[in-house]
Formats: structure tokens, sequence, C-alpha cells
């Protein structure tokens, strides 16, 4: 039975609320979440300068040991490259930057002379380009003070943290959007199962919950994986499911946010899929619609219309997107109407 896809009368007001609650959480969480995260990134920022002598030596061998400061040191130019600029500027594979800032290693297929070529060229413009105005010691003989390098490592991190500003906010909003879930949910006696509890998600027992856990499908043939835009880039990368035989359609393991099994479920019943959404205008999320229909027609051609996948709302969702999902047979419930979780079975 349709929760709120088929009550487009309800959808205005919610709409409202859901923006206002949005609105709320942003002024009084997001400053404090920002700040906690830029006391964090300088601390690794700091970390990272000491490799490099506090950015007097950027040796190849620096960036293959430690590939994930690659981000920090993009933010220590003037003026600060984004990713592109600096493959440009430096003529370097872009895969090699992806890997490195994306996955925090380097691409393995690569050969190691050209790998080490893009490395060399990717140290010599970055130290061309080392922002005179917050390392203030280079070219001088005295070393740089403590508070000098604090300084510097957090006009580093602040750089770095406004280039991600975004995604920090979401990744907050998400886990609080999850813990509001299992707060709920253990309310009712669910049970948590935790992550790594290596059980599959058709095989929770019923009354049992888990949050990021995979679900494998099976792709047709030339498909790809639905990712959501909105998300981390690797946050929805696929892993493959098993071994795959000639001519075989490989299988993913797509990771969805919240799995949970009802009380009542029946032996070989499916568990409930739940995927948090928030977003903080109206823009970007008409860019990731198309993306959950795609999970869900992929869901659907692995385990038939007898799958459930909802979305769990909160924010800038206006009655396009409500439309777009509900013409696709994705329900909702509004985190500001979260009982609404109970007319799931649960």
């Amino acid at each position: 039975m349709p929760v709120n896809l088929d009550k487009p009368h309800l959808w205005k007001q919610d709409i409202i609320t859901s923006v206002d609650m949005y609105n709320e959480w942003f002024v009084r969480f997001a400053p404090v979440t920002f700040r906690e995260q830029r006391k964090i990134t300088a601390q690794q920022v700091k970390e990272a300068m000491q490799r490099t002598g506090n950015m007097s030596n950027l040796t190849v061998d620096l960036l293959e040991q430690w590939p994930d400061s690659l981000s920090m040191l993009r933010m220590s130019t003037c003026p600060p490259l984004a990713r592109d600029r600096l493959i440009g500027l430096a003529g370097v594979s872009k895969n090699l930057v992806n890997v490195m800032e994306k996955k925090h290693r380097l691409p393995p297929k690569m050969p190691v002379a050209k790998r080490r070529e893009h490395l060399q060229r990717i140290a010599s413009l970055i130290m061309k380009m080392v922002d005179p105005d917050i390392f203030i010691w280079l070219g001088r003989q005295t070393p740089p003070s403590r508070e000098e390098v604090d300084r510097a490592s957090t006009v580093v991190a602040d750089r770095l943290c406004g280039a991600f500003a975004d995604p920090i906010i979401r990744n907050a909003q998400e886990q609080r959007q999850l813990a509001k879930i299992g707060e709920w949910l253990e309310g009712r006696g669910y049970k948590l199962i935790e992550s790594g509890g290596r059980v599959a998600f058709d095989e929770m027992p019923p009354g049992t919950f888990s949050f990021r856990m995979n679900v494998p499908v099976r792709l047709r043939e030339g498909e790809e994986l639905a990712k959501d835009s909105g998300e981390q880039d690797d946050e929805l990368l696929a892993t493959l499911s098993g071994p795959v035989a000639d001519g075989e359609v490989p299988g993913v393991n797509i990771p969805v946010d919240t799995v949970i099994m009802p009380k009542a479920a029946q032996r070989g019943e499916l568990p409930l899929l739940i995927e948090a959404k928030s977003a903080g205008d109206f823009t970007n999320v008409n860019k990731r619609r198309k993306e959950e229909a795609k999970k869900m027609s992929q869901l659907r051609q692995s385990y038939g219309n007898e799958i459930r996948f909802a979305l769990f709302l909160c924010g800038y969702f206006d009655s396009g997107y409500l439309g777009y999902e509900a013409a696709d047979g994705i329900d909702w419930v509004w985190e500001h109407r979260i009982d609404d979780l109970a007319q799931f079975g649960l």
C-alpha cells in the first residue's frame, strides 16, 4: 500500500515543513560541523606538511607513499588548483589524479615509469606555485616557528574544507538521518546488526536492521551501475559480487543506507530498503532523481516487483522531484513525519 507517493494533496505542505526543518538544522549545526571538520583537517594538513619539510621538498617518493596528500597540496598553491586545472597545467593522467584523490592510492595498471614521470610533473608544478603568503618561511634561512606552521595548516585546511563544504554538510546530515531512523526502530524493539556482521541482506532475522549494507544486483549487458550524483564520488562504486563466467553479465553490490527486516516477515520475504536523502536547494535534487529511478529498476530486474525501496527525505524536494519518483513507483517518508515508517509494515 502506498504511503506518500499517492497523496499529492499533502506534498505542498510537506515541502514547506521539510525545507523549514532543514534550514533550522543547517543554521544550528552546520557551522559546528564545519569547524570540527576543519580542526581535524588542519591536523592532517600539518602531518602532510611535515613529510615535505614544511613544503620545502615535495618528491615523487612522497607522492607515491602518501597519495592522499594531493588534495591538500592543491590547496597550498596560489591560486588554489582545482583538480582539472592541475591535470591540464601539469599535463598528467586524469585517472592518476582521480585515483589518488578519490581512492587514496595509485592506479595499479599504470606503468611505473609513466606514473613517476607524471608524479614529477605534479610535484614540480606545485612547488613552482606554492603560496608564499601562507608558507612565509620559504626562501629564508630560519625554519618556521610552531605558530607559523599552525597558521599555515589552518589556512590550507580552511581552503580544503571550503572546496568540500557541500559533501561535509551532506555527510553530517545523512549521519543524523540514519541515527534518527535507528532511534525510531530501536524504540519499537528492532535490533541493529552491525555492518560487519556478515549477514546477507535477504537472510536477516525478522525484527532487525542494518546500515550501509551491500545488496547484490545483476546488470544487463552494457548497463552501468546507478550512481547518486549527490553523494561523495566513491559512495556508490560497484564491487564484483562473485566470479563471472565467460559471456555472463557481471553482478555488483550496491550499498543501501538502511535495510530493515520487518518483525512479521515470513521466510523468504525481502527486507525494506531505505535511502536517506537530504538537500539544501531545489536545483541538485533533479539531477539525482534519475539515478534513484535507475537503482530501483536494477533492484526490480534482480528481485522482481516485490522488492521495496523507499526514500527518507529532509530538505528541498519539490513537487517535480516527488512526481518523478512517484511515477517510478518509489515511495518516501518525510523526516518530519517519521512515524509514516510504520505504514511499511514496521
